[in-house]
C-alpha cells in the first residue's frame, strides 16, 4: 500500500516547473518534492523526495506544522532523497526545531543524502537535528568499571525540561493537583513541581495524567496504589533535600 503524501500544492499536474526563457541564462528546472507523513509510535516520519528550496518552503512549513500537530513525541525526517536543499529550507526546519522544543517535542534527522548533508556541515547545524539516542541505557556500568553519573544528570534534566513545556499546554489540571501537594503535605509551590515531577517519572506517567488522578482523587476517585506510593516517596525525598545538613523533618510532628 503507496504512503499518503502530503501535497502543499493540490492541483499541480506537472512535477517539473519549466524554467523561464528572458535572456538570461536557463534557469534550473524545479523539482517539486513529495512530503509524506506516517505514524511511528508516539512519532510521525516525514520522508521527503525532490528539491527543498525557497519555492517549496511554505509546502515543507505545512507539512511540518501538520506533522507537529499530529506527533506526541517528535518528528523524525527522511531525508535520503532530497536531491536540492538551501538555506531557505534550512531556516524552516530550525524554526519546526524550536517550535517542536516549546511544545515538548524533537525533530531529528533520521537519515540524509549528500546534500543535505553538506548543507548542515557547511551551516554547523547538524547538532540541532542529531538523535539524543534514547535507546542508550545511562545506568549501564561503563566498560572499565565508571558509573556515567553525567549522563543520568542530562538525562534526567532533559526528561523534567520535557515535562515542564508539555505541563504549558495542560497548566489548569497542573496547577490544581500542585495545589492540593501544597496543602496536602505543607510543599512550596517548588517542592509541589518537584513532587510531581518525581512521582511522574518513576510510575512511568505522563505529568498531566499524574495530575489528572491527583485531582480525580480529591472527588472521591483514589489513585491507583502505586501512584500513591511514589507520590508519598517523592515527597519524603523532597522534602530530605529541603533539609540542611541532613537534618531531622519534623513537618509532620
Amino acid at each position: 500500500m503507496s504512503e499518503p503524501v502530503y501535497d502543499a500544492n493540490p492541483g499541480v499536474g506537472d512535477d517539473r516547473v519549466p524554467a523561464e526563457t528572458s535572456g538570461a541564462p536557463p534557469a534550473r528546472t524545479v523539482l517539486v518534492p513529495e512530503i509524506a507523513l506516517r505514524p511511528d509510535g508516539d512519532r510521525v516520519v516525514v520522508a521527503v523526495r525532490g528539491e527543498l528550496d525557497l519555492e517549496s518552503a511554505e509546502q515543507l512549513d505545512h507539512a511540518l506544522r501538520a506533522a507537529l500537530a499530529a506527533a506526541v513525541g517528535g518528528i523524525d525526517l527522511d531525508l535520503h532523497e532530497v536531491v536540492f536543499c538551501d538555506c531557505s529550507a534550512l531556516n524552516v526546519l530550525i524554526a519546526a526545531r524550536e517550535q517542536g522544543l516549546k511544545q515538548g517535542k524533537t525533530l531529528t534527522i533520521r537519515s540524509a543524502g549528500p546534500v543535505v548533508e553538506r548543507l548542515l556541515a557547511l551551516t554547523g547545524t547538524e547538532g540541532l537535528f542529531a538523535d539524543p539516542d534514547p535507546h542508550r541505557d545511562d545506568d549501564v556500568p561503563h566498560p572499565n568499571g565508571r558509573h556515567d553519573g553525567a549522563g543520568d544528570a542530562e538525562r534526567d534534566l532533559r526528561v523534567e525540561v520535557v515535562q515542564l513545556r508539555r505541563a504549558m499546554q495542560t497548566r489548569p489540571v497542573i496547577d490544581l493537583a500542585r495545589g492540593i501537594l501544597m496543602a496536602s503535605f505543607a510543599l512550596s509551590a517548588e517542592d509541589a513541581w518537584r513532587v510531581l515531577v518525581e512521582a511522574s517519572q518513576h510510575t512511568n506517567t505522563k505529568l498531566h495524567h499524574l495530575a489528572r488522578d491527583l485531582v480525580a482523587a480529591v472527588r472521591g476517585a483514589p489513585p491507583a496504589e502505586a501512584v500513591q506510593e511514589q507520590v508519598a516517596a517523592a515527597v519524603t525525598k523532597v522534602r530530605a533535600e529541603a533539609l540542611p545538613d541532613g537534618g531531622i523533618d519534623r513537618c509532620g510532628e
